[in-house]
Formats: structure tokens, C-alpha cells, sequence
């Protein structure tokens, strides 16, 4: 094994990244990078700082005839990770990008259901205000209150359904995993082949997000010109649905992209990431129950749409908390 292979290998043993790795060596990602790619090899100093950080002997490193770590200079380090390897046979790689494909269009169509959900009940409620429809406010309310809550439960009828057809391929997320021959090389290719879209869906998905309320605003101020409440009320089902279908594109590329990230453990499937993402479900389940819970006490649905984009940014340092937490107890 040479000693391209044994960074990689030990790197990975540890669930550090790339750029973390390259932060404790105090070099650049693409130095890591190249050294992992046999395209540059680190001097003696790196050498022995990696020896020291692997918890392995310079000899180890060094000597391409050495293939398991000597009795170390250095007390490994503990990573606090399962140690348990789970093998990924290229069998079992097509199809579970099969099943990711389809689960993200499942749940990014949830997600949009969501979201939409209170769009009847704005609609219903506002035409009976402004006495466009032969039906009292209170009874507009409850039937689109229904109707939300039927929407609702059929996305977490989606959501169910897909978290129990990828039972079987939890492990990619909580397990470390060594990939069969091939697989590595397969995920790449196909990964670089979706980049293009993936980019372009996430730019469109975002942009549509940010010009959401334009549609609101515009006839908003059309109110004045044609002295109608209605135009507002189509205003907001407007801004809603232009910000459902943006979070439905990013959802569903996220979600495809991210399967090529979890048989190449990386991105936020590195093996320290996969720990500092325990939690996640529960810092959704808040967000949602904040979600729901702000909604129907204000019943302003029209405005508590904001938690979601708020979540997403705050998820953001939530993770990054995470992370910092779980190198904090490693290095102890």
C-alpha cells in the first residue's frame, strides 16, 4: 500500500474531511488532495505530524512493503466512532441511487405539499370576507382547515412511506463503510454528470425563493387601482406557491446529490459529520412543530411560512456547533 492509500485510509479512519485534516496539518486542501491522488508527495515535517495526528509509526507511512500500522510512537486517536465497517457491494450502490432518485422526488413533492397546504385555506377565508363566495367566514375557515389537514397527513403518509422502503440502506448514514471495487469510481463519474443540473437546479430553486413575494407585491398594489380585497389574497396563494415549487428543486437535488456524497463519505457524510448529524431529526421535528404550532395560534399562514427559510439558515450553525462538539470530545 503506498502512502497515498494509507492517508486516505486513515483520514477516513478518523472521519475527518479533507479540509480538516489539511486545518491540523496546517496546509492546504489541495495539498491533502494531492498527496491522497499520488500527485505530490509531503515533506518529512508533514510526515511526521501525520504520523503523530494518525496515531501511527513514521515507518508505517513511509515504507510501501508495511501494510498495517506498527505498535504507534503515538496513542491512536479515538474518534468515539462505531467501529464497525459495513462493505457496499457495487450491487447494492445502483440500488440505492435507484431508491434516491425516487425518494427525492417523494419527499421534495412532500415538502412542497407542506407548504402549500394552507393556500385553500387562505383563499377560501378571503373570498368570504370580501362576500365573493355564498358561504360565512367561519365555515370557509373550517373547510380549509380540513383540507389543509389532509394535505398535511398525506405528505406524512409520503414521508413514512419513503423512510420505510430505505430502511435497508441506513446504514450508509450510521455506519462506516468501505466500498467494493469500482463503486468509488462509479459514484464520482455519475456524480460529476449531475453537477450541471444540480447547480442549475439549486440556482433556480433559491432565486425563486428570493423573488417569491413580487407576485404579492405587484397585485397588492393593484388593489387601489381595481378597489378589490381579492387581488391580495391571490397575491399571497402566489407568493406561496412560487416559494413551494423553489424548496421543491432544492429538496430534490439535495437529496439526489447527497446519495453520491453518502458512498463516498463525503461532504456531510464524512464519518465525523455522520455523528454530529445524529440529532438532526429532532432539530427538524422542532422546526416544524414551531411550524404548525405558530400557524394554527395566529392563523397567519400567509407569514409563518418565514420558519422554514429561518431553519434552514440556522441549521447551518447548528451543524457546525455539532461538529465542533464532536472534535472537542475526539481530542480528549
Amino acid at each position: 500500500m503506498i502512502l497515498a492509500d494509507k492517508i486516505i485510509e486513515n483520514r477516513k479512519k478518523n472521519g475527518w474531511s479533507q479540509e480538516e485534516l489539511a486545518d491540523m496539518l496546517g496546509v492546504s486542501r489541495q495539498s491533502v488532495s494531492k498527496w491522497e491522488g499520488a500527485q505530490a508527495v509531503p515533506d518529512m515535517k508533514k510526515i511526521l505530524q501525520m504520523s503523530e495526528v494518525f496515531g501511527v509509526s513514521t515507518d508505517y507511512l513511509l515504507k510501501d512493503d508495511i501494510e498495517e500500522p506498527q505498535a504507534p510512537e503515538f496513542a491512536p486517536v479515538d474518534n468515539g466512532l462505531e467501529e464497525t465497517v459495513r462493505e457496499v457491494s457495487m450491487e447494492e450502490a445502483n440500488a440505492f441511487l435507484e431508491h434516491n432518485e425516487k425518494a427525492a422526488s417523494l419527499i421534495s413533492t412532500g415538502v412542497m405539499m407542506c407548504i402549500l397546504s394552507p393556500v385553500i385555506l387562505i383563499l377560501m377565508g378571503g373570498l368570504a370576507e370580501a362576500e365573493k363566495i355564498s358561504m360565512n367566514e367561519t365555515v370557509a375557515e373550517m373547510g380549509g382547515t380540513m383540507i389543509l389537514l389532509v394535505i398535511i397527513a398525506a405528505a406524512v403518509g409520503i414521508f413514512l412511506m419513503t423512510s420505510m422502503r430505505g430502511k435497508q440502506y441506513d446504514y450508509l448514514e450510521n455506519l462506516d463503510i468501505d466500498t467494493a471495487y469500482g463503486v468509488s469510481g462509479m459514484a464520482k463519474e455519475r456524480r460529476a454528470q449531475y453537477a450541471e443540473k444540480h447547480s442549475r437546479l439549486l440556482i433556480v430553486g433559491i432565486m425563486l425563493c428570493i423573488v417569491a413575494a413580487i407576485p404579492m407585491l405587484i397585485l397588492s398594489m393593484s388593489r387601489y387601482s381595481n378597489n378589490t380585497d381579492v387581488l391580495p389574497i391571490i397575491g399571497v396563494d402566489a407568493m406561496i406557491v412560487t416559494i413551494a415549487v423553489g424548496v421543491k428543486m432544492i429538496v430534490l437535488t439535495c437529496i439526489r446529490h447527497d446519495g453520491y456524497d453518502k458512498l463516498l463519505e463525503e461532504g456531510d457524510y464524512t464519518r465525523l459529520n455522520k455523528k454530529a448529524g445524529k440529532y438532526d431529526g429532532i432539530y427538524w421535528g422542532i422546526a416544524l412543530a414551531v411550524y404548525l404550532g405558530w400557524s394554527f395560534v395566529t392563523n397567519r399562514w400567509e407569514s409563518t411560512w418565514i420558519v422554514w427559510p429561518i431553519a434552514g439558515v440556522l441549521f447551518i450553525v447548528y451543524r457546525e456547533i455539532a461538529k465542533a462538539i464532536v472534535r472537542a470530545v475526539n481530542r480528549k
